[in-house]
């Protein structure tokens, strides 16, 4: 071994030195005939690893030029070699390595398209530089933002090209007619590069005459209504992540939205959680806003609401409905500033009562179970909180129950937690499993709507080789209706790679799906929209399901959570019982 760890260093010094003399026309034999070719390979690629995360940048060209000889055909190196160059600052060769990432298909092309750009723009060639932003920009590059600003391309940023590439407009001398009709155009434009696949010709066709409809219409609507038309246009992009999201963050003035978290269960839409001064609602039926019924209200928002799937609606439709300047811009209330609603509360009362909006709780989607200072229906229970309930604000946790011995673990958010990361968590997750009396493993999805896939694996594939918990009978995975984009892929990946059952509701996109997010906002209006571009094809090619549906049907019911009641998990729990029954 010592022997070896010499004869190493002495290989690595000299390729060093062969690289650094310029040697290029020095064979491997001649470094070491004793050595193969692929020994020196992988001692060169392992070198140009350490030299590029110490960011010595010129050291660590030499070696990916050499790695790259060795190995023309892997994009990966290809890449590495350009980011090597770049950051050398030796941009003339860094160009040719980016072009053929480009060509093999290494990365994101748009991406190193613009990388090529910003190296012409280094080297003060500007229309060659200009050339490939045009190139970047129609192969779908999506951070406009960052380009807007990168000091890459300071050379070009007083040319009108650029300015139009990357949607600057001067919107301060603008009209409100002029401004609006610039914030549509560059949206269709966005939507038009940024979409994944294209219309078919009727459903083009469709979306062109609603863009013409809206801009001939806008001098005679409010901005609200304007934002209700954007809504719809994303609607007809056809998938659940793209969508409108300038409620949130960009609107010019305050938005109002009414302090009660709804909830659409079997029964009808109740008030589940609330500010203290409207505790008395919790638990409450909500008949009608204002004129109309509940029925009425979901139809409408179903227009605005992008999705992958119909169940999504229940979903997204009880938190659209506290914005009130969309339900006014809708024609369902009559104030921008409150509302009246009939409702019926748990005593079976009716009465009629005005809510007025306020700006503190505005955007609670992520916020669970509900904003810290609200009050939510099951803790005013006298009935002892339910487990689904207990941690909805965790990214990830697990507690064993004794007497079933079953785990139960709650996955609500695909997100490293600062506590512990993932992967160490699903480590110890399996580790529990195997070392203690586990008969059942529960994986909750029901809260999840997504994160970063790329954290999965660690979970996957401890569940494809756990023979003890991988049968039939023995794992289970609860959905619903939130369980979306990256926890979809969670469900469809458990799905298709085990022998889990599935328990709930569908899940909220379908196995198959489009869904990315990188928002930008409109010059005019500083709304924050997003056009989702990347497919995810997690399920076998031919799977055109709308959802992952459940094995055992279990929808939310009110009954069950005014008692404080989980009849998904009680489902589980019982299976074994309820099979043999049936046998």
């Amino acid at each position: 071994m010592n022997n070896y760890k010499e004869k190493r260093v002495e290989i690595l010094a000299v390729i060093l030195l062969v690289l650094s003399m310029g040697l290029a026309s020095v064979s491997v034999q001649e470094i070491s005939a004793q050595e193969s070719r692929t020994d020196i390979f992988l001692e060169t690629l392992s070198l140009a690893e350490a030299k590029t995360k110490a960011k010595e940048w010129d050291e660590a060209a030499l070696l990916w030029e050499r790695v790259v000889e060795l190995n023309p055909v892997e994009g990966r190196f290809r890449y590495r070699l350009a980011t090597a160059f770049y950051n050398a600052k030796n941009y003339r060769k860094a160009i040719p390595a980016y072009e053929k990432a480009i060509e093999f298909g290494y990365g994101n092309p748009a991406n190193n398209a613009y990388n090529v750009a910003s190296c012409y723009a280094l080297l003060g060639e500007k229309q060659q530089a200009l050339e490939w932003l045009e190139k970047a920009v129609k192969m779908g590059f999506l951070d406009l933002e960052h380009a807007q600003k990168d000091s890459d391309l300071k050379i070009l940023q007083d040319d009108p090209r650029f300015q139009k590439l990357l949607g600057i407009t001067d919107t301060s001398k603008m009209s409100r007619e002029e401004g609006w009709r610039s914030d549509l155009q560059f949206l269709v434009r966005e939507i038009n590069r940024r979409r994944y696949g294209s219309f078919g010709a009727q459903a083009e066709k469709e979306f062109d005459a609603d863009v013409r409809k809206l801009h001939d219409a806008i001098p005679g609507l409010t901005d609200e209504q304007i934002n209700v038309g954007i809504m719809k246009l994303l609607v007809r992009v056809g998938d659940g992540h793209t969508g409108f999201l300038g409620v949130r963050e960009f609107t010019a003035k305050p938005t109002l939205t009414l302090p009660l978290k709804f909830y659409l269960f079997e029964e009808g839409m109740f008030i589940i959680a609330a500010d203290p001064k409207y505790k008395d609602l919790l638990g409450a039926e909500i008949l009608r806003f204002e004129d109309h019924a509940i029925a009425e209200i979901v139809q409408k928002l179903d227009t605005v609401i992008s999705r992958d799937n119909a169940i999504w609606i229940k979903q997204v439709a009880p938190y659209r409905m506290r914005y009130l300047s969309l339900m006014h811009a809708l024609g369902l209330i009559s104030d921008e500033k409150k509302t009246s609603l009939r409702v019926r509360t748990i005593d079976g009362k009716e009465s009629t009562i005005v809510v007025e909006g306020e700006t503190g709780q505005t955007f609670i989607w992520n916020t669970l179970p509900n904003p810290e200072t609200w009050i939510n229906l099951p803790q005013t229970l006298a009935a002892p909180m339910p487990l689904y309930l207990k941690k909805v604000g965790t990214n990830y946790w697990f507690e064993y129950l004794a007497d079933s011995k079953t785990v139960y673990f709650q996955f609500n958010r695909i997100r490293n937690d600062k506590q512990e990361n993932f992967a160490d968590f699903s480590e110890r997750l399996f580790k529990f499993v195997n070392d203690n009396d586990v008969e059942k493993l529960i994986i909750d999805l029901r809260w999840n709507n997504g994160g970063n896939t790329g954290l999965l694996p660690p979970l996957i594939h401890g569940l494809i080789k756990n023979e003890k918990i991988n049968k039939q009978g023995k794992l289970f995975v609860i959905i619903g209706r939130r369980t979306f984009s990256a926890a979809q892929n969670a469900a469809t990946f458990i799905e298709k790679d085990t022998n889990a059952r599935f328990v709930g509701e569908p899940t909220g996109a379908s196995p198959n799906f489009v869904g990315e997010e990188e928002p930008f906002v409109l010059p005019y209006s500083k709304i924050l929209v997003n056009v989702s571009n990347l497919y995810w094809q997690s399920s076998t090619p031919t799977d055109r399901r709308t959802w992952i549906a459940p094995l055992i049907y279990v929808p939310p019911t009110f009954r069950a959570y005014r008692e404080n009641l989980d009849p998904a998990l009680e489902a589980i729990i019982n299976y074994r019982q309820i099979r043999s029954k049936n046998q």
